[in-house]
């Protein structure tokens, strides 16, 4: 039956929708041009640094900034290919993205990998979720704490009221938007509570969305908070 299926329906590139050799793949050219986050990145935010190092470096937005959140992973940055991809999986239902997505954020995790952590998904307003009927970050949460094996709460956060649109803001006016916009749900805050979260996105821009959540883990309780996005918006290098 698996050979028929893939008589029927061969594998195509996730980027591309050319041939490969197995489901969920890029294929070589695309895998070429695709911008995988590597080497030497922010240990909070995971811009691209210049060098090597052996200890955690800062980027300088991160020193100027402090996060809320203690350790910060992306898996692709933010243009090309990389751009394509995240906003295939936000606008236009590509949920096959998400699984292949959440295993290149797993693989930057790992090493930063805690025993107990909660994977929670940075939450839609419910208006928007009812329009796009998902939500990608959730997508992406699901599979990722399957693959870190870890716990996993779909709706630890909510987002009560719509937040306006952040497009041509700059970083102070997306802040100043989405202070207190995120809520931890009244019925979960016991998963929360002494417990470290990872809370995921799908792209991370000035990071003001993240830290509204990361302040709501927080005060909820939760000892630490990492964060986790598909695809990093960076300065050119």
């Amino acid at each position: 039956m698996q050979t028929l299926v893939r008589m029927i329906y061969p594998p195509r590139c996730l980027s591309c929708g050319g041939m490969v050799e197995s489901d969920f793949a890029l294929c070589p050219d695309c895998w070429r041009d695709t911008p995988f986050v590597s080497g030497l990145g922010c240990d909070a935010c995971d811009a691209p640094l210049p060098g090597t190092s052996d200890r955690a470096e800062l980027c300088d937005d991160c020193l100027t900034n402090a996060r809320p959140w203690a350790q910060g992973r992306a898996a692709l940055l933010y243009r090309d290919r990389g751009r394509e991809l995240a906003m295939a999986l936000k606008h236009a239902d590509r949920h096959d993205i998400a699984t292949p997505a959440a295993q290149w954020m797993a693989r930057r995790l790992m090493p930063i990998r805690r025993e107990n952590w909660l994977v929670v998904p940075v939450p839609l307003h419910f208006g928007r979720h009812l329009r796009r009927r998902y939500n990608q970050a959730a997508l992406l949460a699901r599979p990722l704490a399957r693959i870190l094996d870890v716990g996993y709460c779909p709706d630890a956060l909510c987002r009560p009221k719509p937040t306006p649109q952040l497009k041509g803001k700059d970083r102070e006016e997306r802040f100043a938007a989405l202070e207190g916009s995120l809520k931890v749900t009244p019925s979960r805050r016991e998963f929360l509570e002494d417990r470290p979260v990872l809370l995921v996105d799908d792209v991370m821009t000035s990071g003001a969305t993240l830290a509204a959540g990361a302040e709501a883990c927080l005060a909820a309780g939760a000892t630490e908070v990492c964060v986790a996005v598909l695809a990093r918006v960076a300065k050119a290098s």
